[in-house]
């Protein structure tokens, strides 16, 4: 193990890179949509109980054991859990912090030169005098290869090695840089947002049209904060709230652990955590729900949101939405939506690098550039094919497992780990050590039973997900001593390629395309296996090293 005396500038840069770590697209892209697909202000009350039972314990555990592990000089996940629990089978649960990192940073990278490419594109005046259908044409011929690529060939592929080489020139200063990014990028993030809501709030019903007459942003709005108690006994809507809290705190990942690495033994972790969760959620409820769903119900209505809410509004829609407000204020909106996206992007992306890195530097000495290359590298060979093949689904599987399952089974397994095999006690000294709050007692139960329960019925909620995601019609037909028939979207019927087989029998004249589809699906699925693969292995010989250290 080489010593690693890195650690944070100052509190506040650590909990801005928390931050930072946390606030990423999916709090202005999935949240929006995740709320008005599963009912607006129905999803906000199981939303912010998922906060507090599961969000916050999360964090606590993860900030905990991070702390733990660095006080030992362990900086990744591998070794941070092996610290814990000395059986071997830890360490390679850990692996799960090293791979979700790359395998998510390998698309995630990509979203992010849509971004930056998006902001040029606002600042030169392109969308001008292009309508809906053409921007939405624009944004596909961008992903398909097949043009709006400014006379570049395969300028996608081109933007994106950028985009990875700016990730890897941050990572290779180290924790200076990434603090220095966060302290720059999370108030101009903020600053971009605030200017869009505030457009949001004030727009009304200034911008209805004889197409959209009952054009209102504040329709959106009202949809979106009008609680519904009904919600409360609906398995989907808290299946789709448990679901958002990982993406929008970034648990599950290993990031955190190895941020939280970096702090001094008795420097308060509870307030920290507590700080940067509730920073990422005022961005996420108050700026996330504030830009897309009232601009889009402002110009178009409430009708045309519940019917197209979708990731793609934000690149298909609301750059053509900007140009209604005119050139000038047009471009200024573009530059702040897509300068947003793109902070939030790369505070998070940046977050993704640090397990590899501190692995490398604690187990073979690597230095941080080094670390940092090497990483690109990887992120390269892994993300290129999911620009290459984007329009096959390589993206979208990248995304299911690595960016989805694999975090509810690290999340739920640390858990176990934290509570049961460490131990409740040992975990709560742990998060109260050098505490500038004190912690609510009744949080020791809620981390030991309530949390581990609401992490497994996430992950059989995926496995078994019945038709439709039609959860209360489900249960009554196991109640009643029936079975029920899985959606195409399960985790089981993902497994078999289920749901691209069923497209096949019922689309005969797209044989092609989804045999392709189910091709390069397997494809992903093979890659990421053996990302795994290698990383347990580089984990194995680690360890045959440190056991011929100690003989």
């Amino acid at each position: 193990m080489s010593a690693n005396n890195e650690s944070w500038g100052s509190r506040v840069g650590l909990i801005l890179a928390m931050a930072g770590n946390a606030v990423g697209l999916g709090n202005f892209l999935r949240f929006p949509v995740q709320a008005v697909q599963n009912g607006g202000g129905a999803f906000i009350l199981p939303y912010l109980i998922c906060f507090l039972l599961m969000g916050i314990p999360l964090l606590f555990v993860e900030w905990s054991l991070g702390r733990f592990g660095g006080k030992l000089g362990n900086h990744s996940t591998p070794y941070i859990l092996d610290s814990v629990s000395k059986k071997p089978i830890w360490k390679y649960i850990g692996v799960f912090g090293i791979f979700t990192n790359i395998a998510v940073v390998a698309y995630y990278t990509y979203i992010e030169s849509w971004t930056f490419i998006y902001v040029f594109h606002s600042i030169v005046g392109t969308f001008t005098g292009m309508g809906k259908d053409e921007i939405s044409l624009f944004f596909d011929n961008y992903v398909g290869l097949t043009g709006s690529d400014l006379g570049i060939p395969l300028l996608p592929v081109l933007v994106y090695v950028l985009v990875m080489g700016l990730n890897v020139y941050i990572l290779s200063s180290g924790l200076g840089g990434i603090e220095k990014v966060a302290k720059i990028g999370m108030p101009l993030l903020i600053l971009f947002g605030l200017i869009l809501a505030f457009r949001g709030w004030t727009m009304g019903a200034d911008f209805a049209t004889a197409e959209f007459p009952d054009a209102n942003a504040w329709d959106g709005i009202n949809f979106l904060w009008t609680p519904q108690y009904s919600s409360l006994a609906d398995p989907k809507v808290w299946l789709a709230a448990a679901g958002q809290i990982f993406f929008t705190l970034s648990v599950g990942m290993g990031s955190i652990q190895c941020y939280a690495s970096y702090v001094k033994a008795n420097e308060d972790i509870a307030l920290n955590s507590i700080t940067a969760g509730f920073t990422n959620e005022l961005v996420e409820i108050v700026l996330g729900s504030a830009i897309v769903i009232p601009i889009a119900a402002g110009f178009l209505g409430m009708d045309w949101v519940l019917e197209n809410a979708g990731f793609g509004m934000a690149f298909q829609t609301m750059p053509y939405l900007f140009q209604q407000w005119g050139p000038a204020f047009s471009m200024i909106a573009g530059v702040c939506w897509f300068g947003l996206l793109f902070f939030a992007g790369i505070t998070s992306s940046l977050a993704m690098g640090t397990p590899w890195m501190g692995f490398m530097q604690d187990e073979f000495g690597w230095s941080k550039v080094k670390g940092a290359v090497s990483f690109g590298i990887i992120a390269l060979i892994m993300g290129l094919p999911t620009v290459l093949f984007y329009k096959y689904g390589y993206f979208d599987e990248y995304d299911y497992w690595g960016g989805t399952v694999s975090l509810v089974i690290f999340a739920l397994l640390e858990t176990i780990l934290f509570a049961w095999v460490f131990g409740m006690e040992k975990g709560w000294e742990e998060i109260t050590r050098g505490a500038d709050i004190r912690v609510p007692s009744f949080y020791k139960w809620i981390m030991k039973y309530i949390t581990p329960a609401l992490l497994l019925l996430v992950l059989l909620g995926a496995l078994f997900t019945p038709v439709g995601n039609d959860w209360t019609s489900a249960l009554g037909s196991l109640m009643d001593g029936h079975g029920y028939e899985l959606d195409a979207s399960s985790l089981i019927s993902k497994i078999s390629n289920a749901d691209l087989k069923a497209q096949l029998l019922s689309n005969p004249e797209d044989t092609e395309l989804l045999e392709k589809k189910i091709f390069y699906s397997t494809l992903a699925r093979t890659q990421l296996v053996l990302l795994f693969a290698t990383i347990a292995g580089i984990v194995w010989y680690s360890h045959q090293k440190r056991t011929n250290r100690t003989l």
